[in-house]
């Protein structure tokens, strides 16, 4: 483990509610102990070790972790959390979210949506591998390649493109993080491309014009 563990940090989630069909009760959850990067949490008598980007088996996201602070996302809420600090939240069983996308004058399905929670227009592409981005496009979004160069295929040929890591990619309601993505080099896409990198953690429906995207529980 890298880093120096701190003294324990105790977070309490506590539903004050009767278990139905759109909530269940969470046992406690405590923070056992904070390294760079990873943290140990504890979920009734369940101890798990996550690292940065990993959830655990009930749905509670370590987004990142140091020697002084975690930092915890569930159910889209996303609290930071210093040592010796207790919050009581009402856990809500994740309903399904559900996007649609009509089909524009040029045939193509058009999206809104953010980037590491910059705006940004969004082609739909179940053909694209990955998420995909121009090397200008990336410049604005503030984005530092993360992986290694490779030759991706395009309308105009193989192009030289490298890899990142977005933190986090939005669309309407569905919120997806950590999502693999390509800059390729030049100006080519013109718009983003969703790609599958983001599309394969969704379920998608095409019917009469419009494209569905439903998030998975």
């Amino acid at each position: 483990m890298r880093g120096k563990a701190r003294a324990a940090l105790t977070v309490i989630f506590v539903c004050h509610c009767a278990l139905g069909d759109d909530q269940f009760v969470l046992e406690d959850i405590a923070v056992l102990v904070l390294y760079t990067d990873t943290a140990m949490i504890s979920i009734g008598d369940k101890r798990q070790m996550l690292r940065s980007g990993e959830r655990s088996n009930e749905g509670v996201l370590l987004v990142s972790a140091n020697s002084r602070e975690a930092v915890l996302e569930y159910d889209d809420r996303r609290v930071t959390m210093g040592l010796s600090s207790e919050i009581s939240a009402a856990f809500e069983k994740p309903k399904t979210r559900v996007v649609t996308v009509p089909l524009n004058e040029r045939g193509q399905y058009l999206t809104a949506g953010s980037i590491n929670g910059m705006p940004v227009k969004m082609l739909i592409d179940t053909g694209a591998t990955a998420v995909a981005m121009s090397a200008s496009a990336a410049k604005r979004l503030r984005l530092e390649p993360t992986g290694g160069r490779s030759q991706v295929s395009t309308a105009g040929g193989m192009v030289s493109s490298t890899q990142v890591v977005l933190d986090r990619v939005q669309v309407g309601d569905i919120v997806l993080s950590n999502v693999r993505a390509v800059i390729v080099d030049g100006e080519y896409p013109k718009t983003i491309l969703l790609g599958m990198t983001f599309l394969r953690q969704v379920e998608i429906q095409e019917s009469a014009g419009v494209m569905v995207l439903k998030s998975r529980l």
